[in-house]
């Protein structure tokens, strides 16, 4: 009994010291690891290949640089993205699951009629990323070298021509279903889950033309696998700057492009919030990374927290009115 005493004594005044030394905590959570300790899972909703995939792993490599820890992108392709955005949506709020949304999820928050999810409401914004042009490419069996050559061929083969795009509701399908309208023409639409397919279909001859993001399609184009024929941003880009916009081709009014930022789950802790947001902010002012960028025909974004929440609301907003206009829909 004198032994169990002792050793009691020696461990209690052992365990004393080590709380007063700060090296042991008695209270629950008072020693929790700093974020992150894990591994991080950064969800695309499209295949791999295409411009949200490759945009998501030149962030998270910057990412996982920068915080210590590994940020493994997860291509969850399906139903236009709406699989990946409700999957975050219920993941855990604690900053080890982040979405690489694209501007597909603010079309789909109305050209889907039974979304589960809130794009405005249901997430923490944490940085616009990476804003893309699309451009129109054909594939060179096509026999047009201009956009009114295309559409003059689509109007001699009413209901013959198709266009790609990387899945339904889709910037790209928009755009798609836009040019459609506007020219008066009979073309059938081919949604792909993701821009890498809808890519291969275009270049093997599969299908004839697509609105693609210009970090997909360029390097095909410049292979002379493509053909590009105008960019649909209001200006022309830096990447091909000979190229003429769809306004320049005759569609006034034409402007059409697409982003990608991170989003968390509802609930995420502003400070982890915050402390993503500063490490996209500084990886994207990094002269390689825009560099890379650059070369893919994408622009690198620097938003806060709160500018990337009310730039989400007016593309939900902005979004609803094409969709309106276009007739499309989903369901």
């Amino acid at each position: 009994m004198a032994i169990r005493s002792r050793i009691k004594t020696v461990f209690t005044a052992l365990t004393a010291s080590m709380v007063m030394a700060g090296s042991l905590s008695l209270v629950p959570g008072a020693a929790a690891a700093a974020y992150p300790d894990k591994p991080i899972r950064l969800v695309v909703g499209f295949s791999a290949g295409g411009t949200t995939d490759v945009s998501a792993r030149i962030i998270g490599k910057e990412m996982g640089e920068a915080l210590g820890q590994p940020v493994v992108v997860e291509n969850r392709p399906g139903a236009g993205s709406n699989i990946a955005t409700e999957m975050v949506m219920r993941a855990a709020p604690d900053g080890y699951t982040l979405y690489m949304v694209a501007v597909t999820a603010a079309i789909n928050q109305t050209l889907y009629k039974n979304v589960k999810f809130d794009l405005t409401k249901d997430f923490e914004p944490v940085a616009l990323a990476v804003q893309v042009p699309n451009v129109l490419v054909v594939n060179p069996n096509v026999p047009a070298k201009s956009v009114k050559e295309l559409v003059d061929y689509a109007k001699a083969n009413p209901g013959k021509m198709n266009f790609a795009s990387s899945g339904s509701g889709t910037s790209i399908h928009m755009a798609g279903e836009l040019f459609k309208q506007a020219a008066g023409i009979d073309v059938i639409h081919i949604p792909y889950k993701g821009s890498g397919p809808a890519v291969t279909d275009l270049v093997g001859g599969q299908v004839d033309f697509m609105f693609d993001n210009m970090p997909a399609s360029w390097p095909n184009v410049q292979a002379g696998k493509l053909r590009a024929l105008a960019v649909t941003t209001a200006n022309r880009s830096s990447t091909a700057p000979d190229l003429p916009t769809m306004q320049e081709s005759g569609f006034p009014g034409f402007d059409v492009s697409s982003w990608f930022g991170v989003l968390a789950p509802k609930g995420t802790p502003s400070d982890i919030v915050e402390k993503l947001n500063k490490v996209i902010r500084d990886a994207l002012a990094k002269p390689e990374v825009q560099q890379q960028l650059a070369g893919l025909g994408a622009v690198p974004a620097n938003t806060t927290t709160a500018q990337f929440a009310d730039f989400i609301k007016s593309e939900v907003d902005g979004w609803a009115k094409v969709v309106k206009a276009s007739g499309a829909t989903v369901d």
